[in-house]
């Protein structure tokens, strides 16, 4: 299950409100780069830098979005996506 405060650093800090819900989109340090969350929503999540994660470079802003980053959240197979992530302000996760 992912948790806020281990979610990779790159992530953007924002929050969408969709149908007065709350939504901050991450991927923690459980992911494993396996392309399916930007197979499910390409416009919010993409690879790190060095290759090694996805993170959430774009929080939805449509009803169409929210379904796509919930449909990828819903397939990830090691359950590193959350959308929880405006409940930690902590340093987020960075391997060193």
């Amino acid at each position: 299950m992912s948790a806020p405060e281990n979610k990779w650093y790159d992530n953007i800090e924002e929050i969408s409100i969709i149908n007065n819900k709350k939504y901050s989109f991450y991927c923690d340090h459980a992911c494993i780069h396996c392309f399916v969350c930007q197979e499910n929503s390409a416009v919010n999540f993409k690879s790190s830098e060095d290759g090694d994660h996805s993170y959430v470079f774009k929080q939805p802003e449509t009803e169409e979005e929210l379904q796509h980053c919930l449909d990828a959240m819903e397939c990830c197979p090691v359950e590193a996506i959350g959308y929880d992530g405006h409940l930690s302000k902590e340093k987020k996760y960075k391997r060193e």
